[in-house]
């Protein structure tokens, strides 16, 4: 199932190449270092290398394992980034004699500090992006204009970006026949990240799905809505209906689904009291997918029953299940179009496990191709 996009306007064909000099990432932490403790925290500039590469890199260097590192977020290869990773100081003694070493590799350290803890995964607020599309008409800068703005209004889907699914985008087929039991890896770490893609998979499709929803109850009337659910074996009476398609925001809330305080917090049931869906219009309050695995926190009534469609039982007995925003709010955004080169930057904020190719093929409206 192709990804359903949010806005409406025509595919734009701009060129997009994802490279160091087109393909700025800079990772925001998720709170201020102590500036005292037993790890080292390294501010990081990489070029053309993945986190593991750096890691790898780092370890031959200072002597240790790769696994005495700690990073919040793994970070695109073909791309210049910056992110934090901390190390215990007992390892950094000979640091300051790597560094041009280290910097002949791609790697520069821009500064450091201490902590008391080990960064763990996840531990980060979100990534600043800069992007640098080409090919760009000044038509087709207005048409990019008029979507950034759309988007800054109503936000977008939060898909998985093609970078979770391999270069080949199947990596999801291996997770699957894993958890099937028709294959097993002896690493499991590439085991467990094959199940995660897969979980990933069903994740997007659950929210393609959705998607579609959205479109019907955005371009039909009440009782094609009726005929159009009834397909769908979804069953609606007419105030359920009138009541879900007069909601303002683009993404619909249904009876059950599982909102989430936003950018983090709590998950809890709705039954779509005013206050819900005027949270989810203030951006307090945002619509969560599953993940499916053991624990999972299901939603309930008609919410469940398009959820129970993209469930994989079997998933139980390799993963937790977990919730993720179905919904997100670019910030910081800004823009500009140098006419004479026909670019078209974008700089913009997302919040931790949003991707931004997803935001660069919700204003192409069309899956991207990545050089």
């Amino acid at each position: 199932m192709n990804k359903i996009y949010a806005l409406n306007h025509s595919p734009i064909n701009f060129y997009f190449s994802q490279n160091a000099r087109d393909f700025i990432v800079k990772e925001i932490p998720l709170y201020p270092f102590s500036q005292s403790g037993e790890h080292v925290i390294l501010h990081i500039r990489k070029k053309g290398l993945s986190t593991q590469d750096m890691l790898k890199i780092l370890a031959s260097h200072l002597g240790c394992k790769k696994e005495e590192f700690g990073y919040a977020g793994l970070k695109d290869k073909a791309a210049t980034t910056t992110q934090y990773i901390s190390i215990n100081k007992k390892f950094t003694t000979t640091l300051s004699s790597h560094l041009d070493s280290l910097k002949e590799q791609g790697i520069k350290i821009l500064d450091q500090t201490y902590h008391n803890n080990k960064i763990k995964i996840g531990h980060l607020k979100g990534n600043s992006f800069f992007i640098r599309l080409k090919k760009v008409n000044p038509t087709m800068a207005l048409q990019i204009k008029e979507a950034i703005e759309n988007i800054k209004i109503h936000g977008l889907p939060n898909y998985f970006g093609y970078q979770r699914f391999g270069r080949d985008g199947d990596n999801y087929l291996e997770g699957q026949k894993i958890v099937q039991s028709l294959t097993k890896y002896r690493n499991k770490t590439l085991q467990n990240f094959l199940i995660s893609s897969y979980q990933s998979y069903l994740f997007n499709q659950w929210l393609s799905y959705r998607m579609k929803l959205n479109k019907i109850f955005q371009n039909f009337t009440p009782h094609e809505i009726a005929q159009a659910l009834k397909q769908e074996n979804i069953s609606l009476d007419k105030s359920s209906i009138i009541s879900i398609k007069n909601q303002q925001q683009i993404f619909k809330i249904f009876c059950g689904d599982v909102l989430e305080h936003y950018p983090f917090g709590k998950t809890f049931h709705t039954t779509l009291q005013t206050n819900d869906l005027d949270r989810f219009l203030q951006r307090s309050l945002a619509p969560t997918g599953l993940l499916y695995g053991k624990k999972s926190f299901l939603s309930l009534e008609n919410a469940l029953t398009i959820e129970q469609r993209f469930l994989d039982p079997a998933l139980e007995k390799y993963a937790l299940g977990t919730r993720r925003y179905a919904w997100v709010w670019p910030e910081d955004i800004n823009y500009q179009y140098k006419e004479n080169n026909a670019w078209f930057e974008i700089g913009f904020f997302l919040p931790k496990g949003s991707y931004a190719t997803i935001f660069i093929e919700e204003i192409a409206h069309q899956t991207i191709k990545v050089d």
